[in-house]
């Protein structure tokens, strides 16, 4: 069902809300250990509001379906992430603040690393830092000739990452991405899925190969993956679905992108997550909505790393006395999707999350985590629903029907 019908209910009001997401929070038990990640982790605090609390656990698209982040961040903003699925490319522009126009296709880079026998030996080219990236896309800029009648155009993300935009006409998404998702094989060529993507394949085609030439001498970084090809999409703001001001906290290019198409006021990029909460803090008098995003731990567990996304989820919690200090009327914690270490992958596995308000019916969860949460008072609900829950919990939704 579209979330969207429920938009006449809402009402507006001075309650405040936050979600703090802790990206990839889901997990698994590994090399014998009895927990997940977020099971391990010391959380007394997140501990202490699951007491007063309500939890459970949430589908990002539907059971055993495994999400992106892009699908993933919109249905926990109350949108079906089905029907508003665009490719990455597009969020990484906008989170970049690039200036789309029409006649744009935005696509996800990721630099990687290839041997000389033509197979990816490391999708992300061991995590180059960001410096490097700009250099590399000066080098791109400088080396590779667009065809007639095109432009290109090369930002840096961060670390690994990176944005093309092909600008032109009659260019189509319906392209295949070259990641293969795994080491040791080649890059998969760009196909035209449809017919009339022909042409913007074959000059994706020659871009690679271009590509290819200007990173040849490069130790790490010596090719390009290209993921999520998006034209411009336009979405309704949730200020115009839910009547809130929103903001959002973000440091990575690709979550800011997805809050600036959703309407979101984007703050300054931080460096830290002690500075995402003094953020939080100094913008807490000018919004009624605060999107706060924490990469790391999906980033360590993409990794494998279990004990360094431990210690993240155990940084959050020694951070949330702050945050409740604020005394918002609704704090949602949660993630977009599940990352186990164990995996180094996204993975299908429901996400742990938790609702605390004053109006909110307690359950008998003692610890956050996903075990105790399996028998929480939200139960087990598609993601696109917890924003309906979090507006009731706010006093935002108004009743239905006579």
């Amino acid at each position: 069902m579209d979330p969207q019908w429920m938009d006449k209910l809402v009402i507006k009001n001075d309650a405040k809300m936050v979600f703090l997401i802790m990206d990839g929070l889901g997990g698994l038990p590994m090399d014998g250990r009895p927990g997940t990640e977020l099971e391990t982790a010391k959380t007394p605090n997140l501990d202490a509001l699951a007491r007063g609390g309500v939890c459970g656990l949430l589908d990002p698209i539907a059971p055993g379906i495994t999400p992106g982040s892009g699908p993933a961040h919109f249905a926990l903003f109350g949108y079906d992430p089905v029907s508003t699925n665009v490719g990455r490319g597009l969020l990484s522009a906008a989170g970049l603040d690039f200036p789309i126009t029409e006649r744009d296709l935005c696509m996800r880079v990721n630099f990687a690393t290839m041997d000389a026998w033509g197979q990816i030996t490391d999708r992300r080219a061991g995590r180059i830092d960001t410096e490097t990236n700009e250099r590399l896309c000066r080098k791109l800029k400088e080396g590779i000739r667009p065809a007639p009648g095109t432009e290109l155009f090369f930002a840096t993300e961060k670390e690994h990452r990176a944005l093309i935009v092909l600008r032109g006409d009659n260019l189509h998404e319906e392209i295949t991405e070259t990641d293969p998702q795994q080491t040791g094989l080649p890059p998969i060529s760009p196909r035209a899925l449809v017919p009339e993507a022909e042409f913007t394949s074959g000059l994706l085609t020659d871009l690679l190969a271009q590509a290819k030439m200007v990173l040849a001498d490069e130790p790490k970084a010596n090719m390009l993956l290209l993921r999520g090809y998006a034209r411009y999409h336009r979405f309704k703001s949730m200020s115009e679905r839910f009547g809130l001001s929103p903001v959002a906290i973000a440091s990575y290019p690709m979550y800011r992108g997805i809050a600036r198409l959703l309407g979101m006021t984007v703050h300054t990029p931080t460096s830290s997550l002690e500075e995402e909460i003094s953020a939080l803090e100094t913008t807490w008098p000018d919004y009624d909505f605060f999107f706060v995003h924490v990469k790391p731990t999906d980033s360590r567990g993409e990794d494998g790393k279990f004990d360094e996304k431990v210690k993240v989820i155990e940084t959050v919690d020694a951070l949330l006395p702050r945050i409740t200090a604020l005394h918002p009327d609704v704090l949602v914690v949660t993630g977009d999707h599940s990352t186990p270490a164990t995996l180094a992958a996204h993975s299908w596995h429901p996400v742990p999350v938790l609702l605390a308000a004053k109006t909110c019916r307690p359950d008998r969860v003692e610890h956050f985590g996903e075990g105790d949460c399996l028998f929480g008072g939200l139960g087990r609900m598609p993601t696109s629903s917890l924003m309906t829950v979090a507006l009731a919990h706010a006093g935002r939704l108004t009743k239905f029907g006579a």
